[in-house]
């Protein structure tokens, strides 16, 4: 199957987005199709499910460095920032810690969350035993992070989504080799 057509099914696309895609499409025409049909939802679904989980979270970095954050996210954001440069065991746990102690409500649990969830064990850290995160998690953290942005000002929302998922299209071409969601990279 293709990475195509497995973000799609991973990310729960709807059934007309998913009609659209094709398995020969390139990442970036399959996000530009979805756009270009109006389903921004959709592509923004898959176009954070087809960059690898280390450009997704540095994305959401950028667009959040432009927003008027509150002090817990801008610490969410700090976190994911962290990971991002020193893409470590204990840099991924912190975000990881931080996003669950605040129950996920908050701008910048999901930006943590995006850190958090791109690898590792969702165990406590004392067990032993790992429980690794699915694949899409850092996708579905990002998606959410992208919505509570956009919805910062949300008399223009879909504007300002458009605007952060623009961000991104560009580094769909640069990740591509590491296939849907890269491990880490």
């Amino acid at each position: 199957m293709s990475a195509i057509l497995q973000a799609s099914m991973q990310m729960g696309l709807s059934s007309e987005a998913s009609a659209r895609l094709r398995p020969e499409m390139t990442a970036q025409a399959a996000v530009q199709s979805l756009l270009d049909a109006g389903a921004a939802q959709d592509a923004l679904k898959l176009l954070a499910r087809l960059l690898p989980k280390r450009y997704a979270v540095a994305w959401l970095c950028q667009c959040a460095r432009d927003q008027p954050l509150e002090l817990e996210d801008k610490a969410g954001a700090s976190l994911a920032e962290k990971w991002v440069r020193e893409p470590t065991e204990s840099n991924r746990r912190a975000a990881y810690e931080f996003a669950n102690s605040g129950g996920y409500k908050s701008l910048g649990a999901w930006l943590a969350a995006a850190a958090g969830w791109s690898g590792g064990s969702l165990a406590p850290s004392a067990q032993e035993t790992p429980v690794p995160p699915p694949e899409q998690l850092t996708a579905c953290a990002t998606v959410a992070a992208i919505n509570l942005m956009a919805a910062l000002v949300a008399e223009h929302f879909a504007a300002r989504r458009a605007e952060f998922v623009a961000r991104a299209l560009n580094l769909l071409g640069t990740g591509e080799a590491a296939g849907a969601g890269g491990k880490g990279a």
